[in-house]
């Protein structure tokens, strides 16, 4: 017969193994769909960025040609040779303004149709090496084409469809390169008049693309509606004939956010998004990558729960009445870690078998913690506010600066928040009504300045990269913010429901700034000038 101390160690012994074996199935299945779930989410996020990223700078150009075609309607108001040819000139300075405020442009024109006036073409500019629009011979045109959409299609397909348009990416003869092209089909009227357009280099999106990286093997690439690779950072597509593009890869072609798929046997998980002009951003990465990090602390959790496993088993038979206690706290982590609470704390501080165990466990609980932070941190939104954090912020500055290191003059303005007596709320209230203070600057801030990113750097600390048409209102803005701020403090009730926010706006110098971040760092002075006034009164 045994004793009651044998059974119960016994019971003991095998309640616990039981318990380790059942909590480290569970945290082995937690762990993966945790890694999984995770990898999903940041291709998911990396590619919303690009998403938007891409199709700002596809909206920039189509903006710059309806700004044009806009202008060109109005003044199109001609009865004679002589003002048509008046009217062209006039719409060709226009267009050199435009185009020269649009990134990427490699020819832009005015084309009007031989069935309208068989004197006056219209014009065409072509970008040169010296980074100059030089004017060009227009396209010739023969009157029996301008039905046919199979020639011409820049032309044409306007023209037949009597809509503006992305057209899919051609070689120009002009400058032998591939080209994307928007364009609009004038009228007067009922009658067709030509086609105003902008082609622009597809390698423009290469920076782009190319900053949109995941672990080692995550990458991005484009597709047309009809699947042909438009760029690849691995593949050389602009030296390719345009029989011998590759197409994007079935398995990839599904209604589904994220696909599994096998493409020259590897196995990789890929999700995508439209794209305003037509064409599609993919980002994928390989399925081995993803699954190794959860595979590794997987086996490093059973290998450890055996250990823990073995080590409990021998100290409950030697030592049964003076661990009750500790057996019953490491069955409570246990059940905890089960639950999926990977922040529980083991106290116990005897100097024993015992000891080492929970010091033991409290490292695997550490470990897995720390691995599951490392995978929300990769992602790019605050977790208060939904606006983009500071990884996002660099990015975004990344961009620019790679613009300007090219050479290029890019068109911004950079302001800085900054949220008076967040501390002082905090202390007083608590952070819970600091939380809602952050929300409801932030709000604003997104409010007034809609058509720009809003970053939050940190804290109580806010910026929005001002381009286009927020950068051209960008004095407006910044006073509608402090008559905004003004309105919602007179009306708040409590402290934390007033907006008190500092302000910098400083703007991009191609001639003083050498960089992106002097932008930053001058609208950050002027915050804080701004936020040294905000005390005196």
């Amino acid at each position: 017969m045994r004793s009651i101390q044998a059974k119960t160690t016994l019971l003991t012994i095998t309640g616990i193994l039981v318990a380790i074996i059942f909590a480290t199935i569970i945290s082995a299945i937690s762990v993966r769909n945790i890694g999984v779930n995770s990898s999903q989410q940041m291709l998911q996020l990396l590619c919303e960025a690009g998403e938007k990223s891409l199709d700002y700078y596809f909206e920039s150009v189509e903006q710059s040609v309806e700004t044009v075609s806009t202008y060109i309607k109005s003044d199109l108001l001609v009865t004679s040779k002589e003002q048509l040819a008046n009217h062209i000139e006039r719409a060709e300075t226009v267009f050199n303004t435009a185009a020269n405020k649009t990134n990427g442009v490699m020819t832009y024109y005015y084309r009007i149709d031989p069935n309208y006036s068989e004197t006056e073409t219209g014009f065409w500019y072509v970008k040169s090496n010296n980074n100059e629009f030089e004017q060009h011979a227009v396209t010739a045109i023969d009157k029996n084409d301008t039905e046919d959409t199979s020639k011409l299609v820049w032309f044409t397909v306007p023209k037949f469809t009597g809509k503006s348009i992305w057209l899919k990416p051609y070689i120009t003869d002009t400058i032998n390169e591939r080209v994307i092209s928007y364009n609009v089909p004038i009228y007067r009227g009922n009658n067709f008049v030509g086609v105003v357009g902008i082609e622009i280099s597809y390698l423009t999106m290469k920076s782009q693309v190319d900053a949109i990286k995941l672990q080692e093997t995550g990458y991005a690439f484009i597709n047309d509606e009809e699947g042909n690779i438009v760029y690849h950072p691995y593949l050389d597509v602009l030296s390719m004939k345009e029989e011998d593009i590759p197409k994007v890869p079935k398995g990839l072609i599904s209604d589904k956010d994220t696909v599994r798929y096998t493409y020259e046997g590897v196995t990789k998980i890929g999700t995508w998004k439209p794209l305003s002009n037509g064409m599609r951003l993919n980002v994928v990465i390989s399925v081995d990558e993803v699954n190794g990090p959860w595979r590794n602390l997987v086996i490093q959790l059973v290998i450890t729960a055996l250990i823990v496993g073995a080590v409990f088993a021998f100290l409950t038979i030697l030592f049964s009445r003076q661990i009750t206690k500790p057996l019953r706290e490491l069955t409570m982590a246990a059940e905890a870690i089960n639950k999926g609470n990977y922040e529980v704390k083991l106290d116990y501080k005897g100097n024993d078998e015992i000891g080492t165990l929970t010091t033991t466990v409290n490292k695997l609980v550490e470990h897995l913690g720390g691995y599951i932070a490392d995978l929300n941190s990769l992602a790019y939104a605050d977790a208060l506010t939904s606006v983009r954090n500071k990884g996002a912020y660099d990015i975004f500055m990344d961009q620019i600066q790679k613009s300007i290191d090219a050479g290029e003059d890019p068109t911004f303005a950079i302001a800085i928040f900054d949220c008076d007596d967040l501390k002082t709320i905090n202390d007083t209230y608590g952070h819970d009504k600091g939380d809602v203070y952050l929300k409801n600057s932030c709000h604003l801030i997104c409010r007034v300045f809609s058509k720009s990113p809003v970053f939050r750097l940190g804290g109580d600390e806010f910026a929005a990269i001002l381009q286009g048409e927020d950068y051209l209102n960008r004095e407006k803005l910044k006073k509608t913010f402090v008559e905004k701020s003004a309105e919602i403090c007179a009306f708040a009730k409590e402290p934390w429901e007033r907006i008190s926010v500092a302000v910098g706006l400083a703007d991009y110098s191609y001639v003083g700034d050498k960089d992106a971040h002097s932008v930053a760092r001058r609208a950050d002075r002027l915050m804080y000038e701004d936020k040294g006034a905000h005390k005196k009164q």
